[in-house]
């Protein structure tokens, strides 16, 4: 009998941005309900529920594809089952990083993207200039038998270089949103995923 306990994988993401900023994890939901959030994602747009994603916030909003491709649309809880069973998940994965790194994450605002071939988003910062409140960023993919040659990775730009994280179906990414430069390269099929962010309280003016 093992003495080593085993870390749970909400916990290995919380030491991991401890460690380094950043956390990598392939198969965080099984195959079954990344495939219905998949599916669901390919729904709203054949109904053209999703639209060209814009930069900025508020009335500073542009839509520029030759920064960002994306088509989006922003997800709520009662929407769906499988919504909310990633919502569910993700809320489990703020109280671990509450309790852990103390960071005093609020709320998490997330929705699906949709990149089509060709498509990419240049790169960026997740935080805007007038509003700190985006804390730790997280992306899951959907893409179902992703290879190689598919391209469409997120890569991230660190001290040392950078690292590349393909866009593989049930793999979860988080980092810290502040100080992580970070874009997404082109793919030359359909690319999706459901990105979010963990947001800290305002911080209202004296």
């Amino acid at each position: 009998m093992s003495l080593v306990s085993e870390v749970s994988p909400l916990q290995r993401i919380a030491d991991d941005l401890a460690e380094h900023g950043w956390s990598q994890q392939p198969l965080f939901l099984p195959y079954i309900p990344t495939l219905e959030l998949a599916t669901e994602c390919r729904q709203r747009a054949s109904l053209g529920e999703l639209a060209p994603a814009a930069i900025g916030r508020g009335t500073g909003q542009q839509v520029r594809e030759g920064v960002r491709g994306d088509r989006i649309q922003w997800i709520e809880p009662g929407q769906s089952v499988a919504c909310d069973r990633y919502l569910a998940t993700l809320e489990e994965l703020r109280l671990v990083l509450n309790q852990t790194l103390f960071l005093g994450l609020e709320d998490f605002e997330g929705h699906f993207a949709m990149y089509p071939p060709g498509a990419f988003y240049a790169r960026h910062l997740d935080r805007f200039h007038d509003d700190d409140r985006r804390t730790v960023s997280t992306v899951f993919y959907l893409n179902q038998d992703w290879q190689t040659a598919d391209g469409g990775e997120l890569r991230l730009h660190l001290d040392a270089g950078w690292h590349d994280v393909p866009p593989i179906g049930g793999t979860l990414m988080v980092f810290l949103s502040a100080g992580m430069l970070h874009e997404v390269l082109p793919a030359t099929r359909e690319r999706m995923s459901l990105t979010g962010w963990f947001r800290r309280r305002a911080v209202l003016p004296l």
